[in-house]
This record gives C-alpha cells, sequence and structure tokens, in this order.
C-alpha cells in the first residue's frame, strides 16, 4: 500500500519583488513537493477512494481523462500501489500514446480509448460499465476525483492552511479541491479559483451544490486568465513561467498554476487586493505536463 509523507508539503513565502507589496504576505502550499507523480492535489483526491476500494472489496478502479491527464497516472500509479488493477478510458483516439498514456500503460492500466462524443456522457451513471463489461466489480472513479471521497480527501488540506490567511487562491478543474477546502477552512478567509478553461462559469452551479450548508459564500471563479482555452497557451506563458521560476525558485506547471499565477500577477497589478491581505496559492502539482514545453523552459 502506498504511503506519501505529507509533511514534505511545504509553505514556501514568495519573492517580495515579484508581487512588489500589493499585499502584506503572499505564499504558496507547495503540495508539488509530495511525490514525482501522485503529486500535488491528486493524493488527497484518491487517498480516501483508495481506502474505500480496498476495504469494501473492489479489485479494480475504473477512470476517466485525457491524453495528458494527470489523474490518469495519478491513479494507475496509485492503484497499482494499493494492490488494485486500474483502467483508463481515454477521451479521443491516438495513433501514438503520449507520454502520460505510456506511464500509465508502465504502471499496469489498461486504457481504452472512446470518442469525444461517447466520452460526453461520462456523468451518466453506469457510464463506465458500457466499456469495462469485461469486469464484474469496479469502483468507478469519475475525472479528477470528483466523487464523495474525493472532496472528503481534498478537505484535509485544511491541515495547512492557517487563519491568517485571508485569501486562498486554487487552480479549478472539477471543483472537487475548491469544494473541499470551502467545507472545511474558516467562513473569513476567500477563496478563488482559477479555471484554465473558457466558459468556466459552468462549474458554479456544480460546486455550489456540494457545498454543506452555510458554506456557499465567500468564493468565486475566475476563468479569463484561459490563454485560448484548457491545455492552450501562448508564447507569453512559458515565458512568465521561467521568470517566476527565476524569482521564486518555483517550478509551475502549463496547464494550471501558471495560468493562476499569471492572473494573480494581473490582479496584484490592479490593486485587487488589499495591501494588508495575506494570500496563500495553493501549488497543485501536475509538472509531468511540461513536457509539451518542455524545450522552452529553464527548469
Amino acid at each position: 500500500m502506498v504511503t506519501i509523507d505529507e509533511r514534505l508539503a511545504v509553505i514556501q513565502p514568495l519573492n517580495k519583488f515579484w508581487y512588489q507589496k500589493k499585499v502584506a504576505t503572499m505564499d504558496m502550499l507547495r503540495l508539488d513537493l509530495l511525490h514525482p507523480v501522485v503529486s500535488g492535489n491528486k493524493w488527497f483526491k484518491l487517498r480516501l477512494n483508495m481506502k474505500h476500494a480496498v476495504e469494501n472489496g473492489y479489485k479494480t478502479v475504473v477512470t476517466a481523462g485525457g491524453g495528458y491527464s494527470n489523474h490518469l497516472i495519478a491513479t494507475a500509479f496509485t492503484a497499482r500501489r494499493f494492490g488494485l488493477a486500474s483502467v483508463g478510458i481515454v477521451r479521443g483516439k491516438y495513433d501514438q500514446l503520449t507520454p502520460t498514456l505510456e506511464a500509465c500503460k508502465a504502471e499496469g492500466m489498461e486504457l481504452i480509448f472512446v470518442s469525444k462524443e461517447e466520452y460526453s456522457g461520462k456523468d451518466e451513471p453506469g457510464w463506465a460499465k458500457n466499456f469495462v463489461t469485461h469486469f464484474d466489480e469496479i469502483l468507478f472513479i469519475p475525472e479528477g476525483g470528483a466523487n464523495e471521497w474525493g472532496r472528503a480527501g481534498a478537505a484535509l488540506l485544511n491541515r495547512f492552511i492557517n487563519d491568517s490567511y485571508t485569501h486562498i487562491a486554487v487552480a479549478v478543474g472539477t471543483g472537487t479541491t475548491l469544494i473541499g477546502l470551502r467545507n472545511s477552512i474558516g467562513m473569513q478567509q476567500q477563496i478563488i479559483g482559477f479555471v484554465p478553461m473558457k466558459g468556466g462559469d459552468y462549474l458554479y452551479k456544480y460546486v455550489g451544490a456540494h457545498l454543506y450548508e452555510g458554506k456557499n459564500k465567500n468564493w468565486q471563479l475566475i476563468d479569463k486568465y484561459h490563454f485560448g482555452g484548457f491545455g492552450k497557451w501562448n508564447k507569453e506563458l512559458p515565458g512568465f513561467m521561467n521568470d517566476f521560476y527565476k524569482e521564486n525558485k518555483i517550478p509551475l506547471d502549463i496547464v494550471y498554476t501558471s495560468k493562476m499565477m499569471y492572473g494573480i500577477h494581473d490582479m496584484l497589478m490592479d490593486n485587487y487586493f488589499s495591501v494588508s491581505d495575506r494570500v496563500l496559492c495553493i501549488h497543485s502539482g501536475g509538472l509531468q505536463g511540461n513536457v509539451s514545453v518542455k524545450g522552452e523552459l529553464v527548469y
């Protein structure tokens, strides 16, 4: 059974020159340091899912994602260490496997490729069973770990967040981590969710539906820093990532945290925050996704 030393995650102050004293403090929770594969918030969203699977006699976990999904490789790795078989239902067809999918195969994950049209039904009850009929008992873990065990696991991040922070910034994919945070940290702390895809405000309804009574307040989603859509970017973003690394010695990922930190910097320059605010940015890992821009990064 896999165990990850959560003490490896540290809170690192950012260089004051980077945020130009626009706020009192700005720190980053380095969840990317937890593990090279199950990095960031993935461990928290998966750990209780795997525990549930083992305790209830499931032999196989099934999940879904795209060809560059951090969630897929994290699930493949974690399932194997928990003694479980794993299946990944992959959106789209690939003539050549991506590095992420190759890594999934190396961890023993069976890959099943479906069309984008077929994949669009992933939120329907029993969807996965249409593609894994060769297994009797499966535990389906939704994309991004978006279920009750994923949300409960994400809530455990509250152990890293003290009450002194006024704002918590987190990148948002499925909304699972944001939900866990809002349900578990102080209501006086504002949560800002940065969505890396166009039209990401559709997540307001989903997030609100999974918040505990009295918790549906003091949070917001920002989707203006998508750089063309999910998984897309222009030449400016890798340049920003390099500058951020030079000043803070923290690598960002091209899909999530880079867009979040770009947005935060823009909001700092627009005086969105008060000079008395104390901001914590959560690094949700996913650095393996940088393979597509490796030649453009200094790290």
